[in-house]
């Protein structure tokens, strides 16, 4: 549920993995989009030899577009990967809920969002659970797996198995404000951007001291536009408002990008600008 980047991420993978995907979103041009970036994916890896041309065609036909909801009533596992909005969570997980067979596990890819919460908005509490991945999908290996107060044992193992197949490490994480993932990477990128802010260094030199004196891959400020600032100024008010603890107050700056439109690179400017 979702063709978005991480919708479409996932969708790629489990397609990938043998499994029998239907792509959802609220516009057929979306999903349209989003079948069109996974070929180009999958090209691009037969091209650097990660991945044979034969395996290409098997996983493109695995993934079927799905502009109906109802699509999802057979369903053995939905993953939900939507905006990170939590009453816009509720809203599809009810309809999910009512659609859906018995059987059915929800999942949703939510990277801060009360999981306990979400699945209150269900009848199936003990069959909803958190399957956290982390961008981009078909790269990184790690996806939490979280438990709300009710997600039975066998959900979780479930979900366990899942990310199993699909050749990810699932690491268990109990249902906490930004999990574990985020709850020390988001303060983190925030201190970057207060940093940007008082102007401490500029962005370059803020992400050079991370990449070469931390040696992290990527600096804070690039992986925020990556992640997008809107996604990372969500993450910081559910910090903020779950511990009460200002040392989550999201940054000034970040805040006037997110209401400038900028960001990151899905709109072709954040802290960076992009062609």
């Amino acid at each position: 549920m979702g063709a978005g980047q991480m919708g479409t991420g996932i969708a790629q993978v489990a397609a990938q993995s043998g499994f029998t995907v239907h792509l959802n979103d609220v516009s057929p041009s979306l999903i349209e989009k989003a079948l069109g970036a996974i070929r180009g994916n999958l090209d691009r890896a037969v091209e650097k030899g990660r991945l044979s041309a034969e395996a290409r065609e098997a996983a493109a036909a695995r993934i079927e577009p799905a502009p109906d909801l109802a699509t999802a009533g057979g369903a053995d596992l939905v993953v939900e990967a939507i905006v990170e909005n939590v009453e816009a969570k509720k809203g599809l997980f009810a309809r999910l809920d009512a659609a859906c067979g018995p059987h059915t596990l929800l999942a949703t890819n939510t990277s801060s969002i009360s999981i306990t919460e979400l699945a209150a908005s269900t009848k199936r509490p003990d069959r909803f659970v958190g399957m956290h991945f982390f961008n981009p999908v078909p790269v990184m290996k790690l996806v939490e797996i979280i438990r709300g107060i009710a997600t039975s044992q066998e959900t979780v193992e479930t979900a366990k198995s899942v990310a199993l197949k699909m050749e990810k490490t699932p690491v268990e994480v109990q249902d906490s404000p930004g999990f574990a993932g985020n709850r020390m990477l988001l303060p983190m990128i925030n201190e970057a951007f207060y940093c940007l802010m008082e102007g401490v260094a500029s962005a370059e030199d803020i992400d050079t001291v991370m990449k070469l004196g931390m040696n992290h891959p990527m600096g804070p400020l690039a992986l925020a536009d990556l992640i997008g600032l809107d996604t990372c100024l969500s993450i910081l008010e559910v910090l903020n408002a779950g511990f009460g603890d200002p040392k989550y107050r999201p940054c000034p700056l970040l805040r006037k990008m997110v209401k400038a439109g900028y960001l990151g690179r899905k709109t072709g400017r954040g802290v960076y600008t992009y062609q």
